[in-house]
């Protein structure tokens, strides 16, 4: 495979999937929204006569779902930029744009463990015998799976898992408000930080022998299939209705943190030049763009996690340090 045009294999360190991270608060509830909703209202902020809306994402929600507010189109339509979600990239010089966490492993062969091990000789016996009843539940005779390093193996679970437990990841919802912004001619921004490989052929294959700290996000992950299913559905219908008090009250056990970690923390990540200090760099980055497109328009339009927007010591609260004034949705 020759270098082609420059690309990146896209790695989002910063979007949690929900909000509030400590002890689950479920209730039983097993029926998801269907039909059209229109989400959270927007987070408005202002500085002088400028405006940045900001849309708080998250995932996963309701398959059956359908995205529409007419309030969120009419702003992006009268707005004059978009800024993309916070979130980091690497350089590799080809032509593909991958997910690092997802593609990337499968695009040199290291989506399994090093030295052939399998995932009952890398975990716990505890936490095995806990993953294979789930296996067993979601996966059927999927039994590749079981040569995966933990993190991937983890990360196959909870997408079967959720999927079929009536819940998507929301990409549809991100996809639209791009749409609607290029219907409308706006400038789209990226927030995010890109590392350039210098030799990437020497990283790709130092990936693939390398080990990653990454049963504790295999671990977390089970604990959440096991406890929070029911939680995950209250979470999604609260987002899909706009139901802001519910989505401030409600708290989850999260694994996201832990799989982002045995990435970003690994040998490897910390051994690239430039990824120094990463969850600092891409908040700097993204506030930066703020500041840039809110001097340079009239009303900015933006995307980010709604863990970053309701969260204490989140985006926003940056953003109110830095003398914005920013109003909740209702």
């Amino acid at each position: 495979m020759k270098p082609a045009v420059a690309a990146v294999l896209c790695l989002s360190i910063l979007t949690a999937p929900a909000w509030g991270q400590q002890a689950a608060v479920t209730a039983p509830e097993q029926v998801l929204v269907v039909g059209q909703r229109p989400g959270p209202g927007l987070w408005k902020v202002t500085k002088d006569e400028h405006v940045l809306w900001i849309f708080g994402t998250y995932s996963p929600l309701p398959a059956q779902m359908q995205w529409r507010s007419r309030e969120v189109e009419t702003i992006i339509a009268q707005s004059q930029e978009l800024l993309g979600m916070p979130g980091m990239s690497l350089g590799v010089g080809w032509k593909d744009s991958l997910n690092i966490v997802t593609a990337l492993p499968s695009l040199i062969g290291a989506r399994k463990n090093v030295n052939g091990e399998t995932l009952q000789q890398v975990v716990p016996p505890d936490v095995y015998a806990r993953w294979t009843g789930l296996k067993t539940k979601y996966l059927g005779n999927e039994d590749g799976v079981e040569s995966l390093r933990p993190m991937f193996a983890a990360d196959r679970l909870f997408t079967v898992a959720t999927s079929k437990s009536g819940l998507a990841n929301g990409a549809h919802i991100t996809d639209r408000i791009y749409a609607v912004a290029k219907e409308h001619k706006l400038k789209l921004t990226s927030t995010g930080i890109s590392i350039a490989l210098d030799n990437p052929r020497g990283a790709l294959k130092d990936f693939k022998k390398s080990a990653f700290e990454d049963v504790d996000c295999f671990t977390k992950t089970i604990d959440r299939l096991e406890t929070d299913l029911d939680g995950m559905r209250v979470r999604a219908n609260a987002w899909a209705i706009g139901d802001v008090e519910k989505m401030r009250a409600l708290t989850y056990p999260d694994q996201a943190e832990a799989c982002r970690t045995a990435m970003t923390g690994s040998a490897w990540m910390k051994g690239l030049k430039g990824a120094e200090d990463l969850d600092a760099r891409v908040k700097a980055s993204w506030l930066a763009a703020v500041d840039k497109a809110v001097l340079a328009n009239r009303s900015t339009f933006a995307l980010l996690p709604v863990s970053q927007a309701m969260n204490t010591g989140g985006y926003l609260d940056a953003l109110k340090d830095k003398g914005y004034v920013v109003e909740q949705p209702e």
